[in-house]
């Protein structure tokens, strides 16, 4: 099973998602299906770009089931990505293959939902005609675009509701945190990203992050604390992208309890 995503930070938010089912993360090539094989690169640089992050999926297993989590490093090239991997897959033997994107604020999420569905159902992928739907065909596939397949946004405007309600208090600092900056006395070149549609969030969620893991990436701080855990699960919004992904991966809805201690399934080699 297979799941696209624009970026790294969207791999660790549906990692937090998954772990709901207890899906293990794979952090040993012997633990990989073979199947798999052709989509983890042998040699170093990949294409010869010292700068370049090594192009491999995230790999998660449980219930029977093997989930690549993989980041096409932004939108321009999710539909390449997808592309090639299933050029060199089995696509036939994949039972489901996902996208999940952001919203944005270019163009309607309509409109950015159809123009992706209309790519990929040229690779030949069953796309229902709406976001967030998924198709019985073989395989199942879907699009989620975030935050809900129909307003404008990005992942930060989820995981700006998750720490609205898990760390509510470090939320509220790092919005005056960054909504006090002095402007003025900084350069456009400085300002580029922040003034950006999505960039007052990103500052927001990179704030909070660096409280949470100092010196560490936001995907380290998705992992490691509360943004997508304990009550954050059951707010609207998350719950309709959990439900999309119950669906895709035909796993139970809701989550039946974990035992205590983590998971509860052992790893499994199925894809």
């Amino acid at each position: 099973m297979y799941i696209a995503t624009e970026g790294p930070h969207d791999v660790a938010f549906l990692a937090e998602l998954l772990r709901p089912w207890g899906l293990q993360r794979l952090t040993r090539l012997n633990q990989v299906d073979a199947f798999w094989d052709r989509l983890i690169p042998k040699t170093f640089p990949h294409g010869g770009d010292l700068l370049a992050r090594v192009p491999v999926p995230i790999f998660f297993a449980g219930h029977d089931r093997l989930v690549a989590l993989d980041s096409a490093t932004g939108i321009t090239n999710l539909t390449k990505r997808i592309e090639e991997n299933l050029a060199v897959l089995d696509a036939n033997a994949l039972p489901a293959i996902g996208v999940v994107l952001d919203a944005d604020s270019q163009v309607s999420p309509v409109e950015r939902f159809h123009g992706l569905a209309e790519k990929l159902r040229k690779l030949g992928l069953p796309i229902p005609e709406r976001a967030g739907a998924v198709s019985e065909g073989d395989p199942r596939s879907g699009v989620f675009v975030m935050p809900d397949n129909a307003s404008p946004g990005t992942l930060e405007t989820l995981l700006e509701e998750c720490a609205a309600e898990n760390y509510a208090s470090l939320s509220q600092s790092s919005k005056s945190y960054v909504d006090g900056i002095d402007q003025s006395v900084m350069s456009a070149q400085d300002l580029r990203d922040l003034q950006k549609p999505a960039g007052r969030q990103k500052a927001i969620i990179s704030a909070m992050a660096a409280v949470l893991r100092p010196g560490r990436a936001i995907q380290v701080s998705l992992q490691d604390n509360q943004w997508v855990r304990g009550a954050a699960l059951d707010l609207p919004r998350i719950l309709s992208i959990r439900e999309f992904l119950a669906k895709l991966l035909r796993l139970e809805w809701p989550p039946a309890p974990l035992a205590e201690g983590g998971s509860d399934v052992a790893v499994s080699q199925a894809v």
